[in-house]
């Protein structure tokens, strides 16, 4: 009896290994399929349940790879497209801007109403310069044919200087702009031009979503990276807005208008430029509180960060959930 016993409990064992064997294998072509392997495949073996689910996971994988393969080829198409229609569109606006600026130089001799009309040209014309500029170097990173030009610099005196660039434009804004230089070592090796095009953004932004409050600038640096936080006082954003802000063309309030003529590319633009300086561009946000963004370069392109001399969080924050400063605790990557 207990022979019977123990090679019934043989029998089942050998029968449930042999089912249960190719489901561990099912499940592990699945878990390799949803990482993004999709030339995963499982053998059919028979004609029972098993072999009828290995078929339909190897064609939905094959579904699968046949749909991203479309949609990266869309992607390239759309990214060809782009780059195309921005190089073919500077020949016929060069000649406009050519028409546009004479018109303009002599817009006092005409009656006020074409004179309204050419001011009215003459700015949207400026503006349609600078959409094309920035599609035009977003083709480029899309192409991967984005490089440095690095130089030695202070980064402090950089970021006083931008600050300066836009001192008017804040005064029509009245928006007042405020800088502090924490103590910390500011010599860095990067690309000045990319930099300050990421300064200009986010101050660009600020005085935009200031609301006539000040905009605080703050640098600091130590050993491995420098950094400055831009933050202003206006309506803010919410925690899930703070990786969408960066997306291109993205807006919070699709019904505001565009009061410093923006392309709605900046900040994409400029999280390109820190990602190729291997830096981190983040933004902090809480509704009614304001927002803040974060750059942080490495001193070296050599150099790997892995803090910034400056918190994202500001210090006059209300308390709230989803800082950007605790999901980096947890070990995740920003945008």
């Amino acid at each position: 009896m207990a022979v019977l016993a123990v090679a019934l409990v043989l029998i089942a064992y050998l029968v449930a290994r042999q089912i249960g064997r190719p489901v561990r294998q099912a499940s592990a072509v699945a878990q390799r399929i949803a990482a993004g392997d999709f030339e995963q495949r499982l053998p059919v073996v028979g004609t029972d349940d098993l072999a009828s689910l290995a078929v339909s996971m190897n064609d939905m994988a094959s579904t699968l790879s046949d749909q991203i393969g479309q949609l990266e080829e869309l992607s390239r198409m759309q990214q060809r497209f782009v780059s195309d229609v921005s190089h073919e569109l500077r020949t016929p606006l060069t000649t406009v801007r050519m028409a546009s600026d004479v018109l303009y130089d002599q817009r006092e001799e005409v009656t006020p109403a074409l004179t309204r009309t050419v001011e009215l040209m003459h700015d949207e014309v400026d503006r349609f310069e600078s959409l094309l500029t920035d599609l035009l170097e977003i083709s480029r990173y899309d192409a991967g044919a984005a490089t440095l030009s690095t130089d030695d610099f202070d980064f402090a005196a950089l970021v006083r200087d931008e600050v300066a660039e836009v001192a008017s434009l804040a005064s029509q804004a009245d928006v007042p702009v405020n800088v502090a230089v924490l103590p910390g070592a500011m010599t860095v090796e990067a690309d000045p031009r990319r930099v300050r095009r990421i300064l200009r953004n986010l101050l660009f932004n600020a005085i935009e979503h200031g609301e006539t409050r000040p905009v605080e600038v703050t640098v600091a640096g130590d050993d491995h990276s420098v950094a400055v936080t831009v933050r202003d006082h206006g309506v803010g954003l919410r925690p899930d807005q703070t990786e969408q802000v960066f997306h291109r063309f993205w807006r919070a309030d699709p019904s505001r208008q565009r009061n410093l003529g923006g392309t709605g590319l900046g900040l994409a633009i400029a999280l390109e430029d820190a990602r190729l300086h291997h830096g981190w561009l983040e933004a902090w946000g809480q509704l009614g509180e304001g927002s803040s963004f974060r750059l942080t370069l490495p001193r070296s392109p050599d150099e790997t960060i892995e803090q910034s001399p400056l918190p994202l969080r500001p210090d006059d924050a209300a308390p709230g959930p989803g800082t950007a400063d605790e999901v980096r605790e947890e070990g995740e990557t920003d945008v």
